[in-house]
């Protein structure tokens, strides 16, 4: 459809710098990586150019295309992603009411299978390494979130807790305004927000980042106002279903991101995470049934 040598990529870098400074703002964030903007949605695309959704759909329109969703499977095939092209036309995370729920089943598990291994690809290895160490040895870790990125930070609290990690989870406002007035250099403060625009969020990191500590923000939004304050940044990504808006679908991938800064920690205190998962499963050992006690079999009565 492009019709130029080199193809679509192609085609930007000559024509991305000439084009009217929104649309080149487009294209630069498309070449810049290709791979990545295969796998954005609208709304991600026009957060990370700094546009809109209409001027995406209006870049979309001078390359030739329908409408957005055709470009951006032409980006997929182009950089040789035929897998994720089919996915994005044959699974297109529309889920109707009357759909079989095998069906619905393959969209989600498609959905979110896709966004793991999309955040897999992109995630930042040395950034983890950074926050693992620094959580190792910090004083206190503070965590907050609210909605289905509360459920996330809460995990992770539990997991770093179960390991000796002096961590707390805060899902009051207050609770975390005023224990983030009370970090310090050492210590370290993540927020979680899919949108990264959650003012509480924004606020209780902000509070931690005057105090000294190191902040970090895990968003779907590289440029928002809760990464601008970040010291390190996580950007899971998403790929929305019927009924579950992105905000929504972003558990999986966040927890993928924090499940490794999980593990990283433990590798770093090895000798201390052994002991105090030794310790923590014998002390709830008691309360698990043992294996192979015999149970009755429920079934309808026999009249």
């Amino acid at each position: 459809m492009t019709g130029e040598s080199g193809g679509l990529l192609g085609r930007l870098s000559i024509e991305g710098p000439d084009m009217p400074e929104a649309l080149s703002k487009i294209a630069e964030t498309i070449l810049a990586d290709p791979e990545g903007a295969a796998h954005l949605g609208i709304l991600d695309l026009a957060e990370r150019s700094g546009t809109s959704t209409a001027t995406v759909t209006r870049f979309s329109r001078t390359l030739g295309f329908r409408g957005y969703a055709n470009l951006r499977v032409a980006i997929a095939t182009e950089t040789g992603r035929v897998e994720q092209a089919r996915w994005e036309t044959d699974i297109s995370g529309d889920i109707a009411p009357g759909d079989q729920l095998a069906e619905v089943l393959g969209v989600v598990a498609a959905a979110d299978t896709r966004a793991i291994q999309d955040t897999a690809a992109g995630l930042d290895v040395s950034a983890v390494d950074e926050l693992a160490t620094a959580i190792a040895s910090a004083g206190r870790v503070e965590i907050f979130g609210l909605g289905s990125s509360g459920t996330a930070g809460s995990e992770m609290a539990f997991r770093l807790e179960r390991i000796r990690v002096p961590v707390r989870y805060r899902a009051d406002t207050h609770a975390a305004l005023t224990n983030a007035a009370l970090l310090q250099p050492g210590d370290v403060a993540i927020a979680l927000s899919h949108s990264g625009r959650t003012r509480e969020s924004i606020e209780m990191l902000a509070e931690a980042a005057d105090h000294g500590a190191l902040t970090v923000a895990v968003t779907s939004y590289a440029r928002s106002p809760l990464a601008e304050i970040a010291d390190i940044v996580f950007t899971p990504s998403v790929h929305e279903t019927t009924f579950r808006l992105a905000a929504l679908s972003a558990l999986h991938s966040q927890l993928l991101i924090l499940d490794l800064i999980y593990v990283a920690v433990a590798q770093r205190t090895y000798e201390r995470t052994a002991e105090a998962l030794k310790l923590t499963v014998r002390a709830v050992d008691a309360h698990r049934v043992p294996d192979k006690v015999p149970t009755r079999k429920r079934g309808r009565s026999k009249e």
